[in-house]
């Protein structure tokens, strides 16, 4: 009886994080430093990475793994919305040097969420690198488990333990989300070599200036820093806070959003695929133009716009990239062909589209609006067909004998028994199961 109630409580769990996960949220965060997988094809240094190189902080699926989260082969890919991410070898992927003991693992969110915990894995001293990432893998009790309450900020960092060892691993990364059914999920190719790895960091950025500024933005630039091994990215700061974070071949970046006739203070430092970060730069104190006359100016147009991950029956996530203004973007306007669906704050860049019909298309298009009631032109328009329906099954039941032939459902995949079984979990490791496409 205690086995029943257990296997429908992981059920119903299994249930909810799935329906959960089916509206993806607008949080958002990668791993830069040690450089995750994904990092580093935003970056330039990994290739043939497909749509990852334009959201890293995308990779989002199901909490709760190693019982939970994205299956086998897909651990990489949070489930397989970015299956470039998924090929495994021992040479395919860039490998950024570390040593065991105390390691900085440093998040960039760029949509901070209310978090429960932090969990770092890595595989096991005998696995096998020419083999898809699986649970198998990898030591399924976590090296470094953070409980986390609150909503982080932006700039987010765990130190760590790592386990001893030598040559090449994977480590995964997983950022629990507290308020839904999601985790964020990022692997780091790590190269443990016999001697420490590096620790050195890169040079400070030199000769920190700004071009041009206006009333609500300000232009920087600055001179390439050096490194033992090399420059991945430089991060921005605004007094003390990490605004945004660029890759190491850009010396310029421009400050959007800022009051009139306001002074800011920023800073700009380097870091390298270690996780090194330099000294800051120079700081330089920039006070905005003032304003002059009544708002008549609209925002430029949101660009860039795309479906972001996977759509389901009857949601579609969108993401689009920032439109600027003279004085300060306020909100974007969503449009399901010529319908207003919703209007979001702007500093939102994403919103999941609800309650549509399945294997149905649809056009989407964005609008940025301002304080003063001016809107833009329409973004690029998207035209999603959304899929059908997906087919479940009943809910595999570990007190239940299955006949070659039957078929259930489990932590939302979908499976066909092979010949007679009673209490074998279904899963990819097992040959009694096998994966319904």
């Amino acid at each position: 009886m205690k086995g029943l109630i257990l296997a429908g409580g992981i059920m119903l769990a299994a249930v909810l994080s799935f329906l959960l996960f089916s509206q993806q949220v607008s949080a958002h965060g990668y791993i830069d430093g040690p450089a995750s997988r994904g990092y580093l094809c935003k970056t330039g240094q990994n290739s043939d990475c497909g749509a990852i190189v334009y959201e890293p902080q995308s990779l989002e699926a199901p909490k709760g793994f190693p019982a939970a989260g994205p299956a086998d082969g897909k651990i990489a890919s949070a489930g397989g919305a970015f299956p470039k991410l998924d090929e495994q070898s021992s040479t395919r992927w860039s490998k950024v040097n570390m040593s065991s003991g105390s390691v900085t693992f440093h998040w960039t969110l760029t949509a901070a969420h209310s978090t429960s915990s932090w969990k770092y894995y890595i595989t096991k001293t005998n696995w096998n690198p020419n083999a898809a990432l699986s649970r198998a893998q990898f030591d399924l009790t976590p090296f470094c488990s953070v409980p986390y309450s609150g909503q982080p900020p932006y700039s987010y960092s765990n130190t760590c333990n790592v386990p001893a060892r030598t040559g090449y691993h994977v480590i995964l990364a997983v950022w629990e989300i507290a308020d839904t059914g999601n985790a964020f999920y990022n692997v780091i190719d790590a190269n443990f070599g016999n001697t420490p790895g590096d620790t050195q960091a890169p040079t400070a950025p030199g000769s920190l200036a700004s071009p041009s500024k206006t009333a609500t933005s300000v232009s920087l630039s600055w001179s390439a820093s050096t490194d033992n091994v090399g420059v991945t990215g430089y991060r921005i700061y605004r007094g003390s806070t990490l605004v945004d974070t660029v890759s190491g071949s850009t010396l310029s970046y421009n400050a959007t959003g800022l009051s009139a006739n306001t002074a800011y203070t920023f800073t700009v430092k380097a870091f390298d695929a270690a996780g090194n970060e330099s000294g800051a730069s120079n700081a330089i104190t920039v006070t905005t133009n003032t304003n002059t006359g009544p708002d008549t100016q609209a925002p430029t147009a949101p660009s860039g716009l795309h479906v972001m991950g996977s759509s389901t029956s009857t949601t579609v996530p969108l993401m689009w990239s920032a439109s600027s203004d003279n004085v300060g973007v306020t909100g974007y306007q969503v449009f399901r062909g010529s319908t207003l669906v919703t209007t979001v704050p702007g500093s939102t860049l994403a919103y999941t589209v609800t309650g549509l019909s399945a294997n149905t298309s649809y056009t989407f298009t964005i609008k940025a609006i301002d304080a003063a009631g001016n809107v833009s032109a329409a973004s690029n328009a998207v035209t999603v067909t959304t899929p059908t329906a997906p087919t479940t099954y009943p809910a595999w039941s570990a007190t239940t004998v299955y006949w070659g032939g039957d078929k259930v459902t489990h932590n939302g995949i979908n499976y066909e028994a092979r010949w007679w079984t009673l209490g074998q979990t279904p899963n990819t490791a097992t040959d009694v199961w096998k994966v319904i496409p």
